[in-house]
């Protein structure tokens, strides 16, 4: 630590850890943030869109498309249940966390190697019960990672930066979807090979993060500790915040509607546009490249932008409107020229979305001594509907057909949208 009381070798941090961040990050600060989301979305979300899918059904041994996604859906289901556990408890611990290394970077390590052996041993899996304890707990590894490493922005960005920061935690979303189907599908990895790099490939681009210096909390600085009152301080009344619960709903409407209109996609082209599944595969592929390069267009020119004007909501507002028109789309004219229409539609509103909403909920925090708790509370708006959405989805199909699913995934796309109108203290 230098005279001046500032951490030598990184960004400039205050001894207050709770003080609001005024000196802008640097290039090695924003570059090894983004590549640290780019192995921890590639490490989450090839598995969900491709790898546990493909292992479910191979243990099926059933090409009966509504009973895969309705054992996927309950999997997924049952690591939800972990995701609102691990996200606010992990975060209120690294709030407290007096480290020598800081508050979050032991559980950024720790939650990284949870993730990566937990993906390893799934890799192994034979039976349904295996696949689902380990989903669960690599699921349980990505929340205790994410929560502390989404709790930085807050601890490091300033306010007129975090909009583009935020940029380089959703574009690498799109980057990290895009290279991990295409190094499975491409290399022909197979299940174990597959779930086997992305281990490996997750602790090797969230490394460098770990040596960004990481203010210390002192033993003083830390509150009175209590289960009770842990247990307690999980509950954000939304009465008394308003701002924060209505971003949190908006949230999770939001991000349910992305995941009904998103989990189902191979299902829907090979279902519902009735084709053979190596086809279908391809122009998988094909979608999600259009989706990529949109969201990574929104995240990093509109975030920056929402930085520039000091202003949140409208794009909120705006990023909801255009996924809700995306499904609306894709609802009513089901064809895979459409589909990629929509595609565009639903990354420039996504991309949009995942960058200025992140900056509009640090915005929102009730209590500087709690954001990493109160970070993961918002993360659950993140990671539950993408783990619910698949069971919950395929009963809409079973029910009303995947025009259906879309229809709701419009109707909660534009919910979100009202729900961010709300928002009193952040323009």
């Amino acid at each position: 630590m230098t005279a001046d009381g500032t951490l030598a070798g990184g960004p400039r941090l205050t001894v207050d850890v709770f003080a609001e961040p005024v000196r802008r990050v640097g290039g090695r600060w924003i570059a090894a943030f983004a590549f640290a989301w780019f192995g921890v979305w590639m490490a989450q979300l090839t598995p969900i869109q491709l790898l546990l899918p493909a292992q479910i059904q191979e243990q099926l041994k059933t090409d009966a498309w509504v009973q895969n996604v309705i054992a996927f859906g309950i999997i997924s289901g049952i690591s939800a249940v972990c995701a609102i556990v691990a996200f606010p408890v992990t975060g209120a611990l690294s709030d407290r966390t007096t480290s020598r290394f800081g508050r979050r970077r032991p559980w950024i390590a720790a939650g990284a190697l949870l993730f990566a052996v937990s993906l390893l041993l799934l890799g192994l899996q034979t039976t349904m019960v295996g696949i689902g304890v380990f989903w669960c707990l690599a699921l349980t590894g990505f929340c205790v990672l994410t929560a502390a490493l989404t709790a930085t922005i807050s601890d490091q960005v300033p306010v007129d930066q975090r909009g583009y920061v935020s940029g380089w935690l959703s574009a690498p979303q799109a980057i990290g979807i895009i290279a991990g189907i295409l190094l499975v599908t491409m290399l022909a990895l197979g299940t174990f090979l597959g779930y086997a790099a992305m281990a490996v490939l997750l602790i090797v681009f969230v490394t460098p993060f770990l040596f960004i210096p990481d203010a210390v909390l002192l033993p003083s600085q830390r509150a009175p500790w209590s289960l009770r009152g842990m247990i307690d301080s999980l509950w954000i009344s939304p009465k008394k915040y308003p701002d924060f619960g209505w971003t949190l709903l908006s949230r999770i409407l939001v991000n349910f509607g992305n995941a009904f209109g998103t989990t189902l996609l191979l299902y829907f082209i090979e279902f519902g546009l009735h084709e053979t599944p190596g086809q279908a595969q391809d122009d998988l592929l094909v979608l999600t490249l259009i989706y990529m390069v949109f969201v990574i267009a929104a995240a990093l020119v509109l975030g920056k932008l929402s930085d520039v004007l000091g202003r949140r909501k409208a794009f909120v507002f705006l990023s909801s409107t255009l996924q809700a028109i995306a499904a609306i789309i894709l609802a009513f004219v089901p064809l895979l020229s459409v589909a990629m229409v929509a595609a565009g539609l639903l990354g420039l509103g996504y991309g949009c979305f995942l960058a200025v909403d992140q900056a509009l909920a640090t915005q929102v925090l009730p209590d500087p001594e709690t954001r990493g708790k109160d970070l993961g509370i918002m993360n659950i708006a993140t990671a539950v509907p993408q783990a619910l959405a698949p069971l919950l989805g395929a009963l809409l199909v079973f029910i009303s057909g995947f025009a259906g699913l879309f229809v709701t995934a419009a109707v909660f796309a534009f919910a979100g949208a009202v729900a961010v109108s709300r928002v009193k203290a952040v323009r």
